[in-house]
């Protein structure tokens, strides 16, 4: 039977380019590979066929010899028609075609164990978990440590992992020899695959540790001494590396995380990395200006209101906020001030400020009515 012309199977133009090619194989070979279609003997055909094409289009050097062949044989109807009438092969090229440059590799790296090896089962890495920790705002502040009862997989004390009663009570996998993998022949290509008897380990456990039954772990809970660095907040994740679940097979333990729950603090609001106070000042001390305490982190400090002050103004201490978790300095300390009416005053106190209302009560809404004379 002729051959089909290779830029008919592989869905290209004559003139496409390498990377085109490349391409349009990807796509077929995804399609066609026996892995995604265990048993489908067109399927099988087709992806040997398509196979055949791109070793040779592939490669721009066999390309040039199939064109060449392609013009002195064929009929040379519709284009390159010709090429479907003279039976090329890909033996009937120099060397055989190397498909890593398609960059992956290996092409059946697009399907799950359809490598053409097989890796057997390696060491795998245990899970991490996660804690909350509820701390005070001082704690966070200042940091602590703590001790935590953590709930976790260890390796078997009994079996050291191996999930065996014994040594003599491990033998080796009677399917693939001790080797993880098996070969299986599917048409064309032959390839590997992890072996099911022992899951890709190479040994069997024929006698299970009473004490884990088999799994190689251990549920239990163990007290952990940690330290809060200064300067967490609420949902700060902290990694403490290996002390997390065990690993199986060997393999490295997972890692756990610290998830801090801060208590809010009653004065002391964070924004940021800034802490903002709200500081109540008295109405005289507004107009007048004065000398007032504040709390701060550091202690109280004395601050300067200026004469005129307003309420919400603000008042900044550089570097005097929250600590930045990872050393890098502090955030400002804010001071907000707050003008506070007092809801009861005496008669004496009436009398005063009922003739400093005489005095500014007009001046304090001209610029407000100033400002809607257009409309009303």
């Amino acid at each position: 039977m002729a051959a089909r012309n290779y830029y008919d199977v592989l869905g290209v133009s004559k003139d496409a380019t390498q990377d085109e090619i490349k391409k349009a194989y990807r796509k077929l070979a995804q399609k066609y590979h026996p892995d995604v279609n265990p048993g489908n003997k067109e399927a099988e055909e087709k992806f040997k066929e398509i196979s055949d094409a791109y070793s040779i289009l592939g490669d721009e050097q066999k390309r040039k010899q199939y064109d060449d062949r392609a013009r002195m044989f064929g009929d040379g109807a519709a284009g390159y028609g010709g090429y479907g009438q003279y039976n090329v092969r890909p033996e009937d090229f120099q060397n055989s075609f190397d498909f890593s440059d398609l960059g992956l590799g290996n092409i059946f790296d697009f399907f799950g164990g359809g490598r053409t090896k097989a890796r057997a089962a390696a060491p795998q890495r245990g899970s991490d978990i996660a804690y909350n920790v509820n701390i005070s705002f001082r704690d966070a502040l200042k940091g602590v440590q703590t001790t935590l009862n953590v709930t976790k997989d260890s390796v078997c004390d009994s079996c050291q992992g191996t999930g065996a009663k014994n040594a003599t009570a491990i033998k080796t996998c009677d399917v693939c020899g001790g080797r993880g993998v098996v070969a299986q022949n599917q048409g064309f290509f032959s390839f590997s695959q992890v072996c099911g008897r022992c899951k890709g380990t190479g040994r069997i456990v024929e006698v299970p540790c009473p004490q884990c039954s088999g799994s190689g772990h251990s549920r239990d809970t163990k007290k952990l001494t940690v330290k809060i660095p200064p300067g967490v907040k609420d949902g700060t994740k902290i990694k403490i590396r290996g002390k997390g679940n065990a690993g199986a097979r060997g393999g490295q333990p997972g890692d756990l995380y610290l998830i801090t729950k801060v208590q809010p603090h009653p004065i002391f609001k964070l924004s940021g990395d800034d802490v903002v106070i709200d500081l109540p000042i008295s109405y005289s001390e507004a107009v007048l200006g004065a000398k007032v305490r504040a709390p701060t982190l550091d202690g109280v400090v004395s601050v300067n209101v200026k004469p005129g002050t307003q309420s919400g103004s603000l008042l900044r201490l550089r570097g005097k906020g929250y600590p930045r978790v990872r050393g890098n300095g502090r955030g400002d300390f804010i001071i907000r001030i707050k003008i506070d009416i007092p809801k009861k005053v005496s008669r004496q106190e009436k009398e005063l400020m009922g003739k400093m209302s005489t005095l500014n009560d007009g001046d304090l809404r001209k610029d407000i009515f100033n400002g809607v004379k257009d409309v009303i």
